[in-house]
């Protein structure tokens, strides 16, 4: 079989829509809302092994984000960080850190352990790239916290994050490093990304080959609301620099490129041994669900430019990276999830795989 695997969120479920803001404004308390993350997290289990999917994740129902799990609720942090704008005009804020030290105050191997209590199924785990936290720092600095501590600090708790759940029996750890297209957009020198992949690598150089086999990395031009913010960006600026960093496995939207055969050629250009490379086949930002044969289709172009040894297949982005983004229900997320496992399993007899 040609493996395939989800990048990760699923749009909430209407239950825990209701309970976020009813817990931040005190109409329940933290009992309760755990209670609603907990179901909202089975719910999605069931509903994925339901699509026929290999591999589970608990569509990160907790999460407040993707990128701001781990620092949600510290005192230290100021809501006037990086501001990220999206191609409709609309935008996402970081915040930004006043002191240190740098902590984590949630790590991911919690979520991970709770979504294996609830599956027999292979349990995929997200974490953010420490790269996007580094985007947290002020650029004007922190009086007695210099930068290169900082980054030390973040260095050790991304370490810490990825390695309670390779511990605790993640099937692979994807790190969520969405800014890598978006820092060539706000730097086209590449300076910026340089300094992105050599701290993620600083990360994943604590990890022995075994261990890098199974994290892996994630890269899109962003997904939020139906909208990106950096598809304007050429994969091919990307692609040599983002296949320096050291994981065993890449996940890469593919689906929404305009010309697909000119990417899969700059893939196959950048492969090495021992790596393989997810392509994005279905559309998260597209409300319609793609057919099963052109997932096929998708699948079996990639298979011209990829050895069946190294290919996987993804979706081109998760649903909903941030909790209160309802611009794709949960029936449309689940059916291209469908799509997608039928579309690769037919492309894999095709091919004979």
């Amino acid at each position: 079989m040609i493996p395939t695997e989800l990048i990760g969120s699923i749009p909430r479920t209407p239950e825990l829509l209701t309970a976020i803001p009813n817990f931040h404004d005190g109409r329940i308390d933290g009992a309760a809302f755990a209670e609603a993350q907990g179901r909202a997290a089975r719910e999605t289990i069931e509903a994925l092994a339901a699509t026929g999917s290999p591999v589970v994740t608990d569509g990160e129902q907790a999460k407040p984000s993707f990128l701001t799990y781990p620092v949600e609720g510290l005192s230290d942090l100021a809501a006037d960080g990086v501001v990220i704008p999206f191609a409709d005009g609309h935008t996402r804020q970081l915040p930004r850190l006043t002191s240190g030290p740098f902590r984590y105050k949630m790590h991911a191997e919690e979520y991970l352990r709770a979504a294996k209590k609830r599956t027999d199924s292979p349990v995929k785990q997200a974490v953010v790239a420490p790269s996007a936290l580094s985007l947290l720092y002020p650029p004007d600095g922190i009086a007695g916290y210099p930068r290169a501590q900082f980054l030390d600090d973040l260095a050790n708790e991304a370490e810490t994050d990825i390695r309670g759940c390779l511990d605790a029996g993640a099937h692979v750890v994807q790190l969520d490093f969405e800014e890598a297209r978006l820092s060539l957009k706000l730097d086209p020198s590449g300076g910026l990304l340089e300094e992105f992949i050599g701290l993620n690598n600083k990360v994943l150089s604590r990890f022995t080959e075994a261990e890098r086999a199974r994290i892996g990395v994630y890269s899109g031009p962003g997904a939020d609301q139906d909208s990106a913010h950096s598809l304007d960006v050429d994969y091919a600026e990307l692609l040599p620099r983002l296949f320096k960093l050291t994981v065993g496995n890449f996940y890469l939207q593919l689906a929404s490129e305009p010309d697909r055969a000119r990417v899969l050629a700059a893939i196959a250009e950048q492969l090495r041994p021992g790596i393989r490379v997810f392509v994005g086949v279905t559309d998260p930002l597209d409300p319609r669900v793609e057919t099963v044969q052109e997932v096929r289709d998708r699948v079996l172009e990639a298979a011209r430019h990829i050895p069946l040894e190294q290919l996987g297949t993804c979706d081109d982005a998760g649903f909903a990276p941030y909790a209160d983004d309802t611009s794709t229900s949960r029936e449309t997320a689940f059916a291209k999830i469908r799509a997608r496992v039928e579309g690769t399993a037919l492309a894999a007899q095709e091919l004979g795989a």
